[in-house]
């Protein structure tokens, strides 16, 4: 599948709380998916954890010299998830919805990968926020985006286009010029 040259990624965010232990499968699959977001010379936004398997791929990216961005939760710095100094750059801040709204700021795509109750609750944010409209952004999830390769699941997140459901409420936000920005048509 040819990537649609009208949507530019440039940084794609990764989110996994997932300890592998035994299963060695999910190592392999996400080195590749580090090393295949760096080829493509895109960027990766991650939690900012040092451990499992967002080390994993954030230290994959950072070795091809991908540029690397960890969002992490102030409160989660003292409990141990930075054994070693950060892979790239750190953005710390104040707790877990600030760090899904940065996260949202700075990645053009999501990819979620076996995780915890964090990873959980961030793809439900944004998987509601897209929802409700506040963002356009492609998710990456079996639910949402599938693919048997990861080369396959970049492309795809390339090509997505959004079809608005029409039932969907849409919310009104104020532009820049403080009038709403409500499209007249979802009424």
């Amino acid at each position: 599948m040819a990537a649609n040259p009208n949507r530019q990624l440039k940084n794609i965010c990764v989110l996994s709380g997932f300890n592998y232990g035994k299963h060695e499968e999910f190592v392999e699959a996400v080195i590749d998916l580090g090393r295949s977001i760096a080829d493509r010379k895109l960027h990766l936004v991650y939690g900012g954890g040092n451990r499992r398997l967002s080390k994993l791929v954030s230290e994959a990216a950072f070795v091809i010299r991908s540029q690397v961005l960890g969002i992490i939760p102030r409160a989660l710095k003292p409990l141990g998830c930075l054994f070693d100094p950060p892979t790239g750059e750190e953005l710390v801040v104040s707790g877990m919805q600030e760090r899904i709204t940065e996260m949202l700021n700075h990645a053009d795509a999501f990819i979620f990968l076996p995780g915890d109750l964090a990873t959980l609750e961030a793809l439900i944010t944004l998987a509601s926020w897209a929802h409700l409209h506040i963002h356009q952004k492609p998710i990456a999830k079996k639910l949402f985006i599938c693919a048997h390769t990861t080369n396959e699941l970049l492309d795809l997140l390339q090509v997505y286009k959004l079809e608005p459901d029409p039932w969907t409420f849409v919310l009104e936000r104020p532009n820049n010029d403080g009038n709403s920005s409500r499209n007249k048509n979802s009424n």
